[in-house]
């Protein structure tokens, strides 16, 4: 072998190793900066994800205080806190009362609980059961609570967990309301930088387009999805709270989380509609009963109205995108799913439409 070729090996080997020393190290760092900001990941995404849309709102907010960038990011930030914790207040104190009041009341003996109508026996598969323990409870509550004293701590002790996980997500959007109000005090910023990450990761003529669809995207699922779940929600708890129904924050929050896993609110109020009829009149109930069925159904009309409105890509593909993310991440995983799969809708179709055109 000539010196030449011995010397060519030799670089060649050395660029190697550096090589896979420099690649090591960036995965090492990568890994690291990853590690580090992980507690942050999602509490981030919801502070874009709100931030994204919200944004036309504050942009009239903004027009109001005469242009005042950081007046405009105060007010929404502390607002925008206001709408969280006010809600949650009410809510917890709905809980509390009620719980303290049943407490009270057990302790002292005077707990009563009304025994079930007949037409409970006639609710598919679980009829007959829960009429006979509404039954053995309305008779001898203390007797009923020792006979299924672990189901009961079990019950408790999932209340208590949900109640902790509350908490936590509470505290979490109170982050990303603020890292919100940071976003769109640098708007301009953050949507150059979103269309160079397009950019680099498609090419340039793309990056906008793909930025923007985004953008629309999380628009039209927090306002078809979120949005239409909240409304829900809302209407739902004032008609519990005009009939004084025990615990509606409860169930509220349990309707509120059906919603937005495309569920019918009837699953709750079917049992609520039941308890009205146990203890108030026939005429009342019956109202809420049509109001609890109008509000179920509210979404029919109310998606079609909110959900890709604006948008090229078809409704039932951001429909499917968000469930399917949500079935994969939890909440988040209603804008993330919608996002990748509105994106992999567009390229498939462009793909598509070049080959047409190129034949």
């Amino acid at each position: 072998m000539s010196d030449s070729a011995t010397s060519n090996q030799s670089t060649f080997t050395q660029d190697f190793i550096e090589a896979v020393i420099r690649i090591g190290l960036l995965l090492l760092l990568a890994s690291w900066c990853f590690k580090i900001i992980t507690p942050f990941i999602v509490p981030v995404m919801w502070g874009i994800i709100i931030a994204v849309a919200i944004y036309p709102l504050f942009c009239k907010l903004k027009n109001m205080l005469g242009g005042r960038n950081k007046l405009a990011t105060t007010v929404y930030t502390l607002v925008t806190l206001a709408c969280l914790i006010t809600p949650t207040v009410m809510i917890s104190d709905s809980i509390l009362e009620t719980s303290s009041g049943i407490t009270e009341r057990y302790e002292a003996g005077t707990l009563e609980i009304p025994p079930p109508d007949e037409s409970v026996k006639e609710w598919p598969l679980i009829g007959e059961k829960t009429h006979s323990f509404w039954t053995q409870a309305s008779e001898n509550l203390e007797e009923t609570l020792k006979k299924y004293e672990a189901e009961v701590k079990k019950v408790g002790k999932s209340i208590v967990s949900a109640a902790a996980g509350a908490a936590g997500t509470i505290l979490q959007f109170v982050i990303s309301i603020i890292i919100s109000g940071i976003l769109m005090a640098n708007a301009a910023g953050a949507y150059e930088v979103t269309i160079k990450i397009f950019s680099r990761l498609t090419d340039n003529k793309a990056g906008e387009s793909f930025a923007n669809l985004s953008r629309d995207t999380i628009r039209s699922v927090a306002q078809g999805v979120l949005g239409v779940a909240m409304i829900q929600a809302v209407l739902s708890a004032i008609g519990m709270a005009v009939m004084g129904v025990p615990a509606w924050g409860l169930w509220t929050i349990l309707i509120l989380v059906l919603a937005i896993a495309q569920l019918p609110p009837i699953l709750v109020l079917g049992f609520v509609c039941a308890y009205v009829f146990s203890v108030a009149d026939t005429t009342p109930a019956v109202i809420f009963l049509i109001y609890s069925i109008i509000v179920s159904s509210s979404d029919a009309f109310l998606k079609p109205l909110f959900l890709g409105r604006g948008m090229k890509i078809p409704m039932l593909v951001i429909l499917l995108g968000a469930i399917g993310g949500m079935m994969m991440s939890g909440i988040i995983g209603l804008f993330v799913g919608a996002i990748v799969l509105a994106l992999g809708y567009e390229l498939f179709m462009a793909w598509l439409n070049k080959e047409i055109v190129s034949q």
